[in-house]
């Protein structure tokens, strides 16, 4: 198994388009392409799709390491809005360590342009991932 199959566990985040692009250690990025459904009234995509974007980003390059974390607190900042297109979730841990680790992730739309910044931490169990660590 890979992290990018044990993440396909992740339903909510696979029925709302969100997929993943890359993983490595301690990092991840990820897509979403705005669609009728993720529109709030409005007409721009609505916060929580933005949040599961950049929250599947978060999961993916926290649980790189083959420890299950859960998120623990997450913020997310809001900047410009979106209507069309695709939006991608760039996430670095800035913090790493046997039991927490912090994340920070950038979403931009197709020109580069940022759209929110997300900042989460997470706990990490002791449970075991069945993938092995990404080095």
């Amino acid at each position: 198994m890979t992290i990018n199959e044990f993440l396909q566990g992740d339903k909510f985040a696979l029925f709302a388009g969100v997929e993943l692009l890359e993983t490595g250690n301690g990092y991840a990025k990820a897509r979403m392409e705005i669609k009728p459904m993720h529109l709030n009234g409005g007409g721009v995509c609505q916060g929580g799709a933005l949040f599961t974007l950049a929250d599947l980003a978060f999961a993916a390059a926290t649980n790189s390491h083959a420890r299950l974390t859960l998120s623990i607190t997450s913020n997310i900042n809001f900047f410009k809005a979106e209507s069309k297109g695709f939006l991608y979730a760039e996430a670095k841990e800035v913090f790493s360590h046997k039991r927490l680790a912090n994340c920070e992730v950038n979403i931009r739309n197709e020109a580069g342009d940022l759209i929110a910044t997300f900042s989460g931490s997470g706990y990490r169990k002791d449970t075991e991932l069945p993938f092995e660590p990404i080095e």
